[in-house]
């Protein structure tokens, strides 16, 4: 089979695939080595390689192309910290976590979804969580895991690049997590999430303006290079150059911790207005039943319209009354009749909202 300039794609795709991330630079130089061994096995091709941003934009495309049919990307993040530019093949579907799927097991699925949650939402915007509070996360799994079971699935997290473990213990999500599980981020933790007001991408790690109720939050490389050409806040306009207003910035991040908020009860995420409503549809239908028991209860069963004749003086007294009441639900029925007195209206069951 003849060698084409298509055969570039493929060997550039089966080199990125064997890896996790990596940045622009090591995919450059990765595409230039794809070139040069595709030239090599034919060298009547002539294909020309350029280390200039659009051509690089360009086979970036190309590879996208590839790739849309399997819903699969070639994704493109800076790093929260050096604002370095890390590319790799994101799943663009949302559906949970499918892309731990292919190398973990459903327990351990669930326990880095435990301890995902809460690294997102840990407290003073810390993003980050101790071993010791990422251990006591297996008591919230339906099924059962070890304490050791457990410390080998975060060295493995770690290992693989899905969390960063610090040098005081404290976990957190990689620039791997962020790139991409960004959908299922987004979607589960809604209210969590915290954007760069430069680039618009989530924040785990950088400053936030120190003035109150101020929303500004930056990466820390947006931040250097925001400040080289501005000196105010974009939000509230607080001059940050002004006496030692720069060291009053305050911390997005572990750095943000402060000693002792991990020694309290897990925090648990706040239902969604579509979890919320299935919970309130649950309590609505079973208020339905209640009002039918209700019902079946309060109805008081009309009288035959045989009466066996008793006997005795007690039997008689008992005949009496029942005739007495029934002549007395007759002068209701005539006053209804003549129009002289409004009946109630009927009860009405209460009727769900859910449709």
């Amino acid at each position: 089979m003849a060698v084409t300039s298509n055969d570039v794609q493929k060997l550039f795709l089966q080199a990125i695939l064997s890896r996790r991330i990596l940045s622009q630079k090591l995919a450059a130089k990765i595409w230039e080595k794809c070139i040069e061994a595709v030239k090599a096995a034919n060298e009547t091709l002539d294909i020309e390689y350029r280390n200039d941003r659009n051509s690089w934009d360009a086979f970036v495309t190309k590879i996208n192309d590839a790739l849309n049919p399997l819903d699969l990307e070639f994704s493109r993040l800076l790093d929260e910290v050096n604002g370095t530019e890390i590319y790799g093949v994101v799943n663009r579907k949302g559906d949970e976590i499918a892309q731990l799927a292919t190398e973990y097991s459903a327990l351990e699925i669930a326990y880095f979804k435990a301890v995902v949650e809460q690294i997102m939402l840990a407290p003073n915007e810390s993003f980050s969580v101790s071993s010791l509070a990422a251990l006591r996360e297996v008591n919230s799994l339906k099924s059962s895991m070890t304490k050791s079971q457990a410390e080998a699935t975060l060295s493995s997290f770690v290992a693989k690049g899905w969390l960063v473990k610090s040098r005081r213990g404290r976990y957190s999500l990689s620039t791997r997590t962020i790139l991409e599980l960004q959908p299922y981020l987004r979607s589960t933790y809604e209210s969590e999430i915290i954007e760069c007001t430069i680039c618009m991408e989530i924040v785990t790690r950088g400053i936030a303006c120190y003035t109150p109720n101020c929303q500004t939050r930056m990466h820390t490389h947006c931040f250097n290079i925001y400040r080289r050409r501005n000196h105010q806040c974009p939000a509230c306009k607080e001059d940050w150059t002004a006496g030692n207003n720069l060291s009053k910035l305050q911390p997005v991040g572990e750095a943000a911790f402060k000693d002792g908020q991990d020694q309290g009860r897990r925090r648990v995420r706040r239902k969604s207005t579509e979890e919320q409503e299935d919970a309130d549809g649950e309590g609505e239908d079973a208020d339905e039943k209640d009002d039918e028991k209700d019902d079946d209860v309060g109805a008081e069963p009309e009288p035959s319209q045989s009466q066996p004749s008793g006997k005795g003086k007690g039997k008689g007294k008992g005949k009496g009354k029942k005739k007495a009441t029934r002549d007395e639900s007759m002068e209701v029925d005539d006053k209804d009749e003549d129009g002289e007195e409004d009946s109630p209206p009927p009860r009405t069951r209460r009727k769900s909202s859910r449709r």
